[in-house]
């Protein structure tokens, strides 16, 4: 026999009776829904008398013209007994909320990758977050003439001005800065004061980027000649190592939310977290490539030592090695490449699907101390990788992080899953019965 889960039973907000603070009247009634269980409204009732709200509140229903009577998409209701027994509320950042502070229909939310206003316009009630860089924005979009129809959009500004118009108030949007590696931090403050100035203060998030050993001295490095860095990844000084988190501290005391990106092995997580982040990332695609790549070329090695001077060359390729090492000798590049696949644990459960990182910043997100920061798994690509992610958000370990996940990837390959083979046979099933009605 089955059982139903009991219900905890609830009650609206508007039925404690409360009287509205004298000229918040009309603010008040957009919070008369808000759903109290039992036991909260019999702690509340004898507490207070009346009901108002923040400044803030009232800011944030301006500043997105909210209809009358509701409260906009992306903020939830927060409630606090204040002085002369008020009950003050307030409207919270939170995503993972439609209007009126409905939840969305699932935990785990979707982000686009993209700056096209063409391609997002279709999906933007579907997403809760966009994620864009000056790749995006510049080469996919603004000059490439089959995205950017008319070169309607010439600048970067033009394009989030209609971003923003398109998305709304219920999603963030994580803008990362032209140029991180800017020495005076007075510049990046003020790009991104001017993209607040476009977006507002709610949906501005400012993508900062791990930096290791590049700095504004050898960035050129990556630009001319060879493209390849004349250090080692691992060689940064401990001040070039932690730039971005520096960075990242510094945008939080002067009121922005932090996308902490460039997030590719699992050690980096517990670190990146120190600076108070919004958002980590977990990046997929690429890694799991080279991951399969290493694994390959060392297993041919062990019949064909040929094969380790090939390894050496894609470690350079990939920037495990730098441009500087080109003549490393081959059983340093085996031991370097043995070393990934072993960390990334390709031939074990945790990481056969590329999905090592997340679990673990997943494990890592669920001990920190900040409720709020969310993590983005992002570049994906092939038949299996989003399947695998929404296959391992129903797993025992991982269920109650769902709603800790945003999934990000361009709006072409999320809409590969909105299909299967069957629903194109069911419907030649259906239209051809449907011919039979004249």
């Amino acid at each position: 026999m089955s059982t139903i889960a009991p219900v905890e039973p609830v009650c609206r907000l508007g039925s404690l009776r409360l009287e509205p603070v004298r000229s918040q009247e009309d603010l008040v009634a957009r919070i008369q829904h808000v759903p109290l269980t039992l036991d909260a409204a019999h702690r509340l009732a004898p507490m207070v008398d009346r009901v108002g709200v923040t400044v803030e509140f009232a800011r944030v229903i301006d500043y997105f013209g909210t209809p009358v009577g509701h409260t906009p998409a992306g903020f939830r209701v927060a409630l606090e007994v204040g002085a002369d027994r008020v009950l003050v509320a307030d409207l919270v950042r939170d995503i993972g909320t439609d209007a009126d502070g409905i939840p969305r229909p699932t935990p785990m939310l979707f982000s686009a990758d993209t700056a096209n206003p063409y391609e997002l316009e279709p999906i933007a009630p579907l997403v809760a977050n966009l994620t864009c860089n000056p790749g995006i924005i510049y080469d996919l979009f603004i000059n490439n003439p089959g995205a950017n129809v008319g070169h309607r959009f010439s600048t970067r500004d033009e394009v989030m001005v209609e971003i923003g118009r398109i998305l709304g108030p219920g999603c963030d949007i994580s803008i990362e800065l032209n140029n991180p590696f800017e020495p005076d931090v007075g510049k990046i403050l003020e790009e991104c004061e001017h993209i607040r100035s476009i977006l507002g203060e709610w949906r501005t998030v400012i993508k900062v980027p791990h930096t290791g050993p590049v700095h504004a001295g050898n960035v050129v490095q990556l630009l001319t000649g060879s493209k390849r860095l004349d250090r080692r990844w691992d060689s940064a000084t401990v001040e070039e190592s932690f730039a971005g988190h520096r960075l990242a501290l510094k945008l939080r005391e002067h009121g922005f939310r932090v996308n902490f990106t460039l997030m590719f092995e699992p050690y980096q997580a517990r670190l990146a977290l120190q600076a108070r982040p919004a958002y980590i990332n977990s990046f997929i695609r690429n890694r799991f490539a080279q991951t399969r790549r290493m694994a390959q070329l060392l297993e041919r090695a062990e019949n064909d030592e040929s094969a380790l001077v090939e390894l050496r060359d894609y470690l350079v390729s990939i920037d495990a090695l730098s441009g500087s090492e080109t003549d490393v000798p081959v059983e340093v590049a085996r031991g370097i490449a043995q070393r990934l696949v072993d960390y990334r644990r390709l031939h074990s459960p945790d990481g056969a699907d590329g999905l090592d990182c997340t679990r673990h910043n997943l494990r890592v997100l669920r001990q920190a101390n900040l409720p709020d920061t969310r993590l983005i798994v992002c570049s994906l690509d092939g038949d299996a990788m989003y399947p695998d992610i929404d296959r391992l958000l129903t797993e025992p370990e991982f269920a109650d992080m769902a709603g800790r996940v945003v999934v990000t990837a361009e709006p072409g390959y999320l809409a590969r899953f909105a299909s299967a083979s069957q629903v194109v046979s069911y419907q030649r099933r259906f239209m051809a019965a449907a011919q039979g009605e004249k």
